[in-house]
């Protein structure tokens, strides 16, 4: 059942994301946070100072249900029809997480890997562990009474 052939008085009963859900099922697009907000507050009769107090919790509770993840310039989406692609970024070893259409993941694959297990091979050919124990001193338990 669409959204619009819903009565008010079952919307009413269904929680924002629910609703958020259903909406962004039906649209079968991205939309943003405050479009998609707006269409919530229309379908459920509820004015503009409704929206102005509770935007920030509506994007609370979309930004912590897993069913829907924060895209680019406000938007969301369902994460269904996301894939996730983590991207690391060598200079500060954080990791990013980008949601990508599944059709243009395929066209997006890393020609280099090798680059993340470079750190690791030039630990293993780095010979420095030597230099570093030429000043190391052994004394035993009787050296060190005396």
């Amino acid at each position: 059942m669409k959204l619009k052939d819903i009565p008010r008085e079952e919307l009413e009963l269904m929680s924002y994301d629910a609703i958020a859900y259903k909406l962004l099922e039906e649209s079968n697009k991205k939309m943003k946070l405050t479009d998609m907000f707006m269409k919530i507050c229309e379908l459920l009769g509820l004015g503009e100072d409704a929206f102005e107090d509770q935007v920030a919790d509506f994007f609370e509770m979309l930004a912590t249900d897993k069913r829907f993840v924060m895209l680019d310039k406000g938007y969301f989406d369902l994460r269904t029809r996301k894939s996730e692609k983590i991207v690391i970024d060598d200079d500060d070893d954080e990791y990013d997480y980008d949601y990508s259409d599944e059709d243009s993941m395929e066209d997006e694959i890393e020609d280099d890997d090798s680059s993340i297990y470079e750190d690791v091979d030039d630990a293993e050919n780095n010979d420095t562990t030597d230099d570093d124990l030429k000043d190391f001193v052994v004394v035993s338990d009787e050296e060190e009474e005396n």
